[in-house]
């Protein structure tokens, strides 16, 4: 299994418990794993609550509203075609693919809304933002069907299926 480095932080204690915070790193690396991702790779999750993710959505999307998660993918890739050059990997040899916060606050309340585990949100919501990062994109119809199939095909392999 390749070696990938996901740094989870807390924006300020209390938000999100140990077990949101190893499922992030847990569904991140099996995300890089089913996409077939070789390079070893960096992603920096935040967990925040709602006003915390108002607040970059706005400063990021110019929309001042709380959102589930944010992904901010440091390169473009196509989708299913993960194609990286040597001048993109940092000096020990890793790729920052980008950067992730999500709203343990809106995971939470999702969660109870659909009737599931804080735990499976959350799995959706990393996996969801992590397939942002390598490129998939729920724009279009046409885009939206291959990241929606990914996200269900990932989440089965780790057992959190619906």
């Amino acid at each position: 299994m390749m070696k990938h480095k996901v740094y989870v932080k807390r924006q300020r204690q209390g938000l999100g418990d140990k077990t949101v915070m190893s499922q992030c790193r847990r569904v991140i690396k099996a995300t890089l794993q089913e996409e077939g991702v070789e390079v070893p790779c960096e992603v920096s999750v935040l967990v925040t609550d709602d006003p915390g993710i108002q607040e970059i959505n706005a400063e990021h999307r110019q929309m001042d509203k709380p959102t589930d998660v944010l992904s901010f993918p440091n390169f473009v890739f196509e989708p299913g075609a993960f194609h990286v050059s040597p001048e993109q990997l940092d000096p020990d040899g890793f790729l920052h693919l980008g950067d992730i916060a999500i709203s343990a606050e809106r995971a939470a309340a999702q969660a109870a809304e659909y009737g599931h585990h804080v735990g499976r949100e959350v799995a959706y919501l990393i996996t969801h933002a992590t397939l942002h990062l390598l490129g998939y994109d729920h724009e279009t119809e046409a885009d939206k069907a291959p990241m929606r199939a990914r996200e269900e095909y990932i989440l089965d392999s780790l057992g959190l299926n619906r």
